[in-house]
């Protein structure tokens, strides 16, 4: 007589069953394994896009924060430039004819901002500006007044007098002269100045001087 205690064997086929559902379980957890590492890789990829967005964002805001703060510095430097350059004009206008007659240049009148477009070389259209003139009919003094003179300035200028008469053509008879005058200068812009012939104006205080060496002889342009 047989009793419940006893078992009825296992079976080859139970046994691989077994197998096979420990193997098919194995697979489903690396599975989902897998697949919640490519979830969070994703969402790490979203949450990197999301920050370079956010960086590329902040990083137009600012380029165009600095723009704007450029665009007004610019600004406000160039109406400073500008009131001062004035300060400078009618400071050296004022003593012009006093100071060139003291040099030897009879001039008798000023006049500011003279001004003329011309064709350059290549066919393209130029424009040029004088601040200061001095004249007498025979003889001219041009005038460049900077803030702050620099020996480029010397040397733009100096191109301009290379021309004076083509593009100021009314002097094209007449003795031109060279000067610059300044508020404050850079190094060797005032000596370089002087070596190309021209008359060097310093403003200071509410008038001006010519501080060119006693011997002085100004170049004919």
């Amino acid at each position: 007589m047989k009793t419940n205690t006893e078992q009825k064997p296992v079976t080859a086929e139970e046994v691989w069953q077994l197998f096979r559902e420990s193997d098919r379980r194995r697979e489903k957890a690396a599975q989902e394994s897998d697949r919640r590492r490519e979830k969070a890789a994703q969402e790490r990829k979203k949450a990197d896009e999301r920050r370079e967005k956010e960086r590329e964002k902040a990083a137009k805001e600012r380029e165009k924060a600095n723009k704007e703060l450029d665009k007004r510095f610019n600004k406000l430097y160039a109406l400073f430039n500008s009131q001062w350059s004035k300060l400078v004009e009618a400071l050296v206008e004022g003593k012009l004819v006093e100071l060139l007659q003291a040099r030897g240049v009879d001039v008798n009148e000023t006049y500011t901002r003279l001004q003329r477009s011309y064709t350059d070389e290549k066919g393209e259209l130029q424009q040029r500006e004088i601040d200061i003139i001095a004249a007498n009919g025979k003889e001219v003094v041009a005038v460049e007044v900077k803030t702050t003179l620099k020996p480029d300035d010397v040397k733009h200028f100096m191109n301009t007098l290379k021309i004076f008469k083509r593009v100021f053509s009314r002097y094209k008879n007449e003795t031109i002269y060279g000067a610059v005058a300044y508020l404050k200068s850079e190094a060797e812009a005032v000596i370089f100045a002087e070596r190309q012939g021209l008359f060097v104006i310093r403003a200071a205080g509410d008038s001006a001087s010519i501080i060119n060496k006693p011997n002085f002889k100004p170049k004919v342009f």
